[in-house]
């Protein structure tokens, strides 16, 4: 197990990088706690790999410093930070067997034979490949490849392991097996982990904390919870979780409890906001698919729609509904199946939610 105190603290302060007249990152300044699993999380563009290259040293910015320990690492070239890297491609030597492999980079560190053998049996052993130490590359699996890499970054006990979109060339069952193994490889090393994915449901399975990129910019940083529960802007809303928005009208707030109006006319009271509205501005109402219900609850809202379709998975059915205004929003009610069938064998009613567990942002 790795010692205490073996991974590093990472701080950023103002990073930014221009490739021409792009500005692939603006004024980005984050700290990396130390043993910390931070996913980076975002849409194509938006900076994350670029920010993960210039903790790496491929990349050199163009504004800001970056820090490990206290120490300015800026300008330290890659071979200098002893970060572990796996990538998408898993960039494995063709011609090297599996042991091969997992043993370059401590050759490399001119670590000795025995030394060599032990840490390879051992790495063999943490990512399930006892039995496939001589084969090639070419005779493992799309998972197997994946491990071996994994295995190999972390062979030298790096203080920090960068890993760049590493399962999204994987299926569904191979990547929720690797993800597992990710997760227990952190919990018994505790070396700290930076993750690229643009897959919000394997940042949210992985990860301490998530920074959600934007545009070069990170718009949220957080916990899984604190991003799904506590959305900071509508984009935050929009990409983590399933969401719908409905048109609606400010009227007032009163002690941070706004009554708004929606596209059908009806009126809804209850609705936290923490952002000043003016009387009359257009604004969207966020509700969680799973935040709507069947029947009336204490508190709740209705409103009145037409069930158009529905579909089944597994532990609940979705529901496509169409307001009153025309609109169509994504419903996955918790209530039981007979009672979500009986619903919706109705072609129209009404479904209800928490005004109170809804977000208000601006139109």
């Amino acid at each position: 197990m790795q010692q205490p105190g073996r991974a590093a603290e990472i701080k950023a302060i103002g990073i930014g990088k221009s490739f021409g007249s792009f500005r692939a990152l603006d004024d980005l300044t984050l700290d990396i706690g130390r043993g910390e699993f931070l996913t980076l999380l975002g849409p194509s563009g938006s900076g994350k790999t670029t920010f993960l290259m210039i903790l790496a040293g491929f990349v050199q910015p163009t504004d800001g410093r970056l820090y490990s320990d206290g120490v300015d690492i800026t300008e330290r070239p890659a071979e200098q930070r002893a970060a572990g890297m796996v990538f998408q491609g898993y960039a494995l030597f063709p011609h090297m067997s599996v042991e091969a492999n997992i043993a370059f980079p401590l050759k490399v560190r001119k670590k000795s034979s025995a030394e060599i053998k032990r840490r390879v049996g051992e790495m063999i052993e943490r990512v399930g490949l006892k039995g496939h130490e001589k084969k090639l590359p070419s005779q493992l699996s799309g998972g197997q490849q994946q491990r071996v890499a994994l295995a190999r970054a972390l062979a030298y006990d790096p203080p920090i392991l960068l890993m760049d979109e590493p399962l999204s060339a994987l299926d569904k069952k191979l990547r929720e097996e690797i993800q597992a193994e990710i997760r227990r490889i952190h919990r018994e090393t505790g070396v700290t982990i930076l993750y690229v994915t643009h897959d919000q449901d394997e940042a949210l399975h992985l990860s301490d904390r998530i920074a959600l990129f934007r545009e070069g910019r990170i718009e949220q940083i957080g916990t899984g919870e604190d991003l799904y529960l506590r959305p900071a802007s509508e984009f935050v809303a929009s990409f983590i979780g399933n969401s719908n928005f409905l048109p609606a009208e400010h009227l007032e707030t009163i002690n941070g409890s706004a009554t708004i109006r929606l596209a059908d006319g009806s009126v809804v009271s209850g609705v936290r906001i923490d952002q000043d509205f003016s009387h009359g501005q257009k604004t969207r109402l966020m509700v969680r698919p799973e935040a709507f219900r069947l029947r009336p609850g204490p508190a709740t809202a209705g409103l009145a729609v037409e069930f158009v379709d529905t579909a089944f998975f597994g532990e609940r059915r979705r529901v496509i509904a169409r307001t009153a205004a025309g609109q169509e929003i994504d419903v996955r009610p918790t209530s039981d199946m007979a009672e979500a069938q009986e619903g919706i064998a109705s072609s129209r009613q009404q479904i209800f939610f928490d005004p109170a567990a809804a977000f208000l942002f601006p139109a």
